[in-house]
């Protein structure tokens, strides 16, 4: 009955967001327009996608932000904007107004997120950046390694005026298959309902992939959005956009 009774806090279907920083890879790879990264976008979109990622880097290696402007300016659907918290990011976010601003604590050559925030440490930046974040109107999320955060930091993390946390998802994948996937995953469960308890969203993201994200939704009943790339475009080379997104979407139930 308790399982029953948990399960029915679930919403009917977590948020999809398709991080789209593979197709502009692509792109970039000839240094010309094709794959059209707003097009893609908008075909996502239309495929019942219920948000679009993107993860501007000062170098542009992937998506530009050119490319950031003009998906404002022509999606429908949520923009969640990842980055880290420079001062070139905060304008950026200031200037597009985007649904969502995710913080992410790597530095700009980095290859790709690998690491939650450490709050504790970085308490004072953060919170000088929500502040120069907030009149944008987005909605602030933190990516944060839910073993390696404390129900202190939760607490900190809401007192700085961020809604959402997104769980670095990655030691979740890597177990999947393994001994250590129930232990691993009472960390993601705990760290999702203490944040629950002081008034913070849950989001994940990171190596979710089609045979991994059901079961998470199924086991953390407070998430409330995914940002699935990688994997998401991988499965798209085989079984087609479209039906890709109406995959994960449909994973995305539990």
């Amino acid at each position: 009955m308790l399982v029953k009774k948990r399960y029915a806090k679930r919403p009917s279907m977590v948020k999809l967001s398709v991080n789209i920083n593979k197709i502009a890879t692509l792109r970039n790879a000839r240094g010309e327009t094709n794959p059209n990264v707003l097009k893609a976008a908008l075909d996502i979109e239309s495929y019942g996608a219920d948000g679009i990622t993107v993860h501007p880097r000062p170098d542009g290696r992937h998506i530009r932000f050119s490319d950031v402007f003009d998906l404002k300016k022509n999606i429908k659907v949520e923009l969640n904007i990842e980055g880290y918290p420079s001062h070139e990011y905060i304008k950026l976010v200031s200037e597009i107004k985007p649904a969502q601003a995710t913080l992410v604590p790597d530095p700009p050559e980095a290859l790709t997120s690998d690491a939650g925030w450490n709050v504790k440490k970085n308490e004072a930046f953060l919170s000088a950046a929500v502040q120069k974040l907030k009149p944008s109107g987005a909605r602030i999320s933190l990516f944060i390694d839910p073993l390696n955060v404390s129900t202190q930091e939760l607490a900190i993390i809401k007192s700085l005026g961020i809604e959402r946390i997104e769980l670095y998802t990655k030691l979740y994948a890597d177990v999947f298959h393994s001994k250590k996937l129930q232990e691993t995953l009472e960390f993601y469960k705990k760290v999702a309902r203490e944040a629950e308890k002081v008034g913070l969203g849950v989001n994940a993201g990171h190596d979710l992939d089609l045979k991994n994200l059901g079961y998470l939704v199924r086991n953390i009943p407070e998430l409330l959005e995914v940002s699935i790339g990688h994997a998401l475009i991988c499965d798209a080379l085989n079984f087609g956009l479209k039906d890709t997104v109406q995959k994960y979407l449909l994973a995305a139930k539990g």
